[in-house]
């Protein structure tokens, strides 16, 4: 099998003998990646960095028809994308309650939106923190009990994921959970 030998060229050079090369105008390219056009051009002349968000990089590559690995800035992603039943429902309920995302995310300590965009994104796992899980919960005015259900189901499949069969230790696990939900109910 043949390789191609990779010639170490800048990244916006790149892009700039592409464009050239193939007389694609910089307002088609920025629209096929997504970007604005003073980005393009920025990014040709280096007045700005080369993007190192793989999803430009990977549309960039697209449009290029070559591997995302030639480009030096480019890494490849290491969050996986979680899809999780749960993201879903507090989507709808999001939906539902006519929230915005924005309306949803202020509801939160700054310190928590980034990671509750995340877990939107399904780049991070929904908490498994009941105080977290209350709090979206309550935002998305979810009655105690559907918040409890949120959570226990969140715990199963964590111990499920850390290697506990639920299903051969289904008692031990009814009666931690109904001695958890008779702690939380009295709280209130």
């Amino acid at each position: 099998m043949k390789t191609k030998q990779i010639i170490p060229q800048k990244s916006s050079e790149k892009v700039a003998s592409f464009l050239e090369k193939n007389l694609l105008h910089k307002r088609d390219f920025a629209e096929m990646i997504g970007v604005t056009l003073s980005y393009v051009y920025n990014l040709i002349d280096e007045t700005v960095s080369f993007s190192t968000r793989s999803a430009t990089i990977e549309r960039i590559s697209t449009v290029m028809d070559i591997e995302p690995e030639e480009f030096s800035e480019y890494k490849i992603p290491q969050e996986p994308v979680l899809i999780d039943e749960t993201v879903e429902f507090i989507k709808n309920s999001l939906k539902e309650n006519k929230m915005s995302v924005v309306s949803f995310l202020k509801s939160f300590p700054r310190k928590k939106r980034l990671e509750m965009v995340d877990v939107l994104r399904g780049a991070l796992p929904v908490p498994v923190d009941y105080k977290e899980l209350f709090l979206i919960g309550k935002t998305l005015n979810m009655p105690l009990e559907d918040i409890y259900s949120m959570w226990e189901k969140r715990m199963r499949q964590v111990l499920q994921s850390a290697g506990m069969n639920i299903y051969a230790n289904s008692s031990l696990l009814d009666t931690m959970f109904a001695c958890a939900k008779k702690e939380i109910t009295k709280q209130g």
